[in-house]
């Protein structure tokens, strides 16, 4: 690490300049600053980030999404980010068309404008606009480059289902039991037109929970917390992080 961070340096100006606009690591301590900029270095010098329909991306720009990015992997490992290389950056949510069933088995396309999107195995696909809009103005539960990267690390056990392959020292069983206790809480909600205090959109499925709670555990851990202590604990203990709320 230490030859790397000589051989593709980020200068600690523009470090400083973009990720002091970052809310979401304002409350990180020195040692985890410098521990970010260090994993922030790796990322750029081993993923690309390539701009679409001619977005010049700058290096401010790839820093914003670096830093944001190994927020996830602060306390774990760089092989956490392990089987893909690229990210693609649209200037705005970009529009996709997949085929989708109907209630009959009919499949029909369907076209939607999307924010951000995560392969399995390929790339991460992000919306600058809205990457913008998470670092200028803060909304608690929301953060685009979070939430797909999230999506990276529970596809690590080969499938987005909300089961991320969990470290040595927690259980599977305590994992299950606090997300499907939450998941199915919220869909009930949802169903019965309540107000949530989630994003709605986290009761999709399993995989959208856990990128949509892990938006919460970065931006606003006191949210969780209180509406889910169980899930916040276990992403303490994946992401061994806890968060300040």
């Amino acid at each position: 690490m230490r030859r790397l961070l000589a051989k593709h340096p980020i200068p600690q100006p523009l470090w400083h300049e973009v990720t002091g606009r970052i809310t979401t690591l304002q409350h990180l301590d020195t040692h985890e600053r410098v521990r970010l900029h260090e994993l922030a270095t790796w990322f750029l010098a081993n993923k690309v980030i390539n701009g679409a329909h001619d977005l010049e991306v700058t290096p401010a720009m790839k820093v914003a999404i670096a830093a944001q990015a190994c927020l996830l992997i602060l306390n774990l490992d760089v092989s956490y980010f392990d089987g893909w290389s690229e990210i693609i950056l649209y200037p705005s949510a970009f529009r996709v068309q997949r085929n989708q069933p109907d209630a009959f088995g009919l499949v029909h396309p369907e076209a939607s404008n999307l924010s951000g999107e995560a392969w399995l195995h390929g790339p991460v696909i992000l919306s600058w606009d809205d990457v913008a809009r998470d670092i200028f103005n803060h909304q608690a539960g929301h953060n685009v480059v979070v939430h797909e990267f999230a999506h990276k690390l529970d596809g690590l056990n080969g499938a987005m289902n909300g089961m991320p392959p969990l470290r040595g020292s927690m259980h599977r069983e305590r994992w299950t039991t606090a997300l499907a206790h939450a998941y199915d809480a919220l869909c009930h909600e949802v169903a019965t037109g309540k107000q949530p205090m989630l994003n709605p959109y986290a009761a999709t499925n399993p995989a959208e929970f856990f990128a949509v709670i892990s938006e919460y555990f970065f931006t606003a851990p006191q949210v969780l917390q209180s509406c889910c202590p169980d899930v916040h604990h276990q992403l303490a203990l994946f992401y061994l992080l806890p968060t300040k709320a």
